[in-house]
């Protein structure tokens, strides 16, 4: 399949991408065992998604597919502003190693990730992307399941989340109310607007909530007050309340309040944890913090390891990066995998949430397959 149809195929017809070669009216792509294809995918969103940082009705995303000996590997990296990395620079980057890739050998794939992290400084979701389709390209090549290779049982996957971004009262309500398969919210907060936001959501419903401020209480005694007024809330615990930056001010704030505290932002990867230790009950890893698959289940270890509390998290994005975590969601103690879900035209299906239970397909490698068109 050429790059053309395999766009049409996932629905991505029309969208604006730089040329490549073989993109040229007459121009081929000369034969090779190996072929690398990227495209950048503009996911529209069922609502406005805000939050501290951002408000935004899209969301652009790098896909990639990396084929040898005649199996194709999907990747997809979802880069954002906090990390300074957009679509187009994650697509230049993945084209940067474009040779490297194509002499690469997949099954050697923790020594390719090895010298992609060592030859590229930041752009974690592009290495996500890459790291993405050479795992999906060994699990297809062998004919099982991620999980599987990764020793794990689909059946220990837990409930996930289903957020609801910043908005009016109204707006909150209406959204609450669509989530109502979902037993567990995830509320975004971080604004002046907050104790209105959870009024909201308690005007339709009693679940469980687990709260994300992303940053946004810059002052440690306004975070204590709000966190111990969301425990009154029946909130499970809150999500990066203050800059990731400010880890003496999350210490402060982690001994004046009783609900947990777990890192998002202030955790990049395995690097980063064993310093957030008294600062954080636990970690939110998400793929395109710490640049895919592999280095995810590492932060995952290490934090383990150190007695901390371990959640999936992921980006705005489509069912080929969601799906590649819940892969690693047997795992960890929560999760919030929810991001395709927000997304109106997700070129792609894997994962399944059955009231909240994540439900992994049973498919080779990622199991993700092409959206049949509307």
């Amino acid at each position: 399949m050429n790059r053309r149809d395999w766009l049409k195929q996932a629905g991505l017809a029309g969208t604006a991408l730089a040329l490549l070669p073989g993109d040229l009216p007459g121009e081929a792509s000369p034969p090779s065992r190996a072929d690398l294809q990227t495209a950048i995918t503009r996911l529209k969103l069922r609502h406005t998604w805000t939050t501290t940082m951002s408000s935004s009705q899209f969301r652009d995303t790098l896909h990639l597919r990396f084929t040898r000996d005649g199996i194709t590997g999907l990747g997809e990296g979802a880069p954002i502003v906090r990390y300074h990395e957009d679509a187009a620079g994650a697509r230049q980057t993945v084209e940067s190693i474009r040779e490297m890739l194509l002499a690469a050998d997949p099954w050697q794939f923790q020594k390719v990730m090895a010298e992609i992290f060592r030859k590229i400084e930041g752009q974690f979701a592009a290495k996500a992307a890459i790291d993405l389709a050479l795992m999906d390209w060994v699990g297809k090549k062998l004919g099982v399941p991620l999980y599987r290779l990764f020793g794990l049982d689909p059946n220990d996957a837990p409930l996930t989340t289903f957020s609801i971004g910043i908005d009016t009262p109204e707006a909150t309500r209406q959204k609450v109310r669509e989530a109502e398969p979902f037993p567990i919210l995830k509320i975004k907060v971080g604004l002046d607007t907050d104790e209105e936001t959870i009024a909201a959501v308690r005007s339709v419903t009693r679940k469980p909530l687990r709260v994300d401020a992303n940053e946004g209480w810059t002052n440690k005694e306004e975070a204590v007050r709000k966190i111990n007024w969301l425990e009154t809330q029946g909130v499970e615990f809150v999500e990066q309340p203050m800059p990731a930056a400010m880890l003496e001010e999350t210490r402060w704030v982690r001994k004046h309040v009783h609900l947990p505290l777990i890192a998002d932002e202030a955790c990049l990867n395995a690097a980063a944890v064993p310093r957030l230790v008294d600062a954080y009950d636990g970690v939110n890893v998400k793929l395109d913090k710490c640049g895919g698959v592999l280095a995810a289940l590492r932060t995952l270890q290490v934090a383990q390891s150190l007695g901390m509390k371990t959640m999936l998290g992921c980006m705005v994005s489509s069912s080929v990066s969601v799906t590649a975590a819940a892969h690693l969601s047997p795992l960890v103690d929560y999760a919030d995998l929810d991001g395709n879900l927000l997304v109106a035209n997700d070129p792609f299906s894997g994962v399944q949430v059955h009231q909240g239970k994540l439900v992994l397909p049973n498919r080779p490698g990622l199991g993700v397959e092409a959206s049949p068109p509307e």
